[in-house]
């Protein structure tokens, strides 16, 4: 769709691409690795669902801060031909990164990045 309304590698293409890579693959896939993830692990359905909403915001937000670039420069410079096994290099990197975030369990770092979600919890129930 996009390559029929954009020029291939214009700015408004490459944008387009990353736009739809990070807000609607972006959450659909830590969602789906988390979950799985869970699952596989032998966690109850509301443990997998808790875990999940502890760690999708930390990813997003440090995933948001690489694939951004990641698929920029794909999308721009790399060749279509190699686009997948540039991709799958990052993707590899990522379950690995993805992997880390899921064993740290309730970690400093992530419940920094949690609070804010409470705050606005916190707020709306008080409103």
């Amino acid at each position: 769709m996009v390559r029929r309304r954009y020029l291939p590698g214009s700015f408004k293409f490459v944008a387009s691409k990353v736009a739809a890579d990070g807000l609607l693959f972006g959450p659909l896939d830590l969602g789906l690795f988390f979950s799985y993830v869970g699952l596989a692990s032998g966690r109850s359905l509301e443990q997998v669902k808790d875990d999940v909403k502890r760690d999708i915001i930390p990813a997003l937000v440090l995933g948001g801060a690489i694939w951004p670039a990641v698929q920029i420069a794909n999308f721009r410079f790399i060749p279509v031909r190699y686009q997948l096994l540039y991709v799958n290099l990052f993707c590899l990197l990522d379950s690995c990164f993805l992997s880390w975030i899921e064993q740290q369990g309730d970690a400093a770092w992530k419940q920094w990045f949690t609070s804010f979600q409470k705050k606005i919890e916190d707020q709306k129930s008080n409103a």
